[in-house]
Formats: C-alpha cells, structure tokens, sequence
C-alpha cells in the first residue's frame, strides 16, 4: 500500500494494484482488510509506528543527552526516516489528506505525539534553564503544523531528499520557541 499510493497517489491506487505489489489474491487482501481505506490506514499505522520507534530508539541510546541534543536527536531522525523511506513521506504527509476521515484522525494522533514529544522536551530544558516559560499546548501543535506542512511541501514537488535542509532552520525555531 505505501509504494502503491506513494506512486499512484490514494485516489488511484487500487485493491488491485496493491494485491499485484503484494503478490497476494484478492481474497487473501479481503480477508485482512474490508477496504482500501482500512489497508491504508493500517499502513498509515505502520509508517507512524516505525518512524517513532526509530526516535524512541534514537533517545533511548543518549539518555543523558543535553536536552538541545535530544530535540536535534528527535527531528533529525524523523527527517532522516522520510528521506530513507520516500514511500513512507508520502503516506504521512501528503496522500493521508485524501485518504478519508479515519486516516485524518490517525494523522491527528500522528501530529499529538509529535506534539507531545515536544512538550516533554519542553519540559526537559526547563530543568535545565529555570527561566524558560511555560508553553501552552497550542504552541506545539502549531509548531507540528507548520513541520508538517513543510514535509508536504517538499514531497509534493519531489524533493525529498532536500528535508535534510529543513533541520538546522527547524532547530533554531524549536530552541527559540523554548526561549534559549
């Protein structure tokens, strides 16, 4: 389904043309799934779960990292993900929007964790640096708004492997956001 939508967008891409991708039968394919739109949720699901475990996993090998460290750690490795896995990009950012309501709330959930994370981080760098302020939630879901955004931007007009560019503006906005 990832490589078949990244290639076809969602509106295109067919139940055969996943089958074909899969090489699996069409009743094979109907017994996971009742539809379309409950694979590509289920890929959805897959591509959120991979590019978090790989930041999890990323945090969990410098846990005494400076908190600058573990923001860089977290948005360098989830940029890092989408370019090694282009197919992936475009599930989360782009061919989600057209996939429905139920893939909308899964990138609702997608876009709160990222918040969260953020928020924790947050927090993290105010025990280091007491004078920080308290940031409301909204600013972080802005914050993961706008990095979505921009992830779009470049998946839809091909340039995927320009996220790397992203990361050094993103982390000078985050640790201004922080008010460090």
């Amino acid at each position: 389904m990832l490589h078949a939508v990244a290639e076809n967008g969602f509106a295109a891409t067919t139940v055969a043309d996943v089958v074909a991708r899969a090489a699996v039968s069409r009743s094979t394919f109907y017994a996971q799934f009742p539809d379309k739109e409950a694979c590509f949720t289920a890929a959805y699901d897959y591509a959120m779960d991979l590019a978090l475990g790989r930041m999890t996993e990323a945090a969990a090998s410098r846990p005494d990292a400076a908190w600058q460290e573990r923001v860089r750690s977290d948005l360098t490795t989830y940029l890092d993900v989408l370019m090694s896995e282009p197919a992936l990009a475009v599930t989360l950012h782009v061919e989600v929007l057209a996939a429905g309501p139920v893939a909308l709330e899964h990138r609702a959930e997608l876009l709160s964790v990222l918040a969260s994370r953020l928020a924790n981080l947050n927090q993290l760098a105010k025990q280091d640096v007491t004078a920080l302020r308290d940031l409301p939630p909204a600013i972080f879901a802005l914050y993961t708004g706008g990095l979505d955004e921009l992830i779009r931007d470049r998946m839809r007009t091909g340039h995927v492997q320009g996220l790397k560019d992203l990361a050094e503006p993103l982390l000078e906005a985050t640790y201004a956001m922080f008010g460090s």
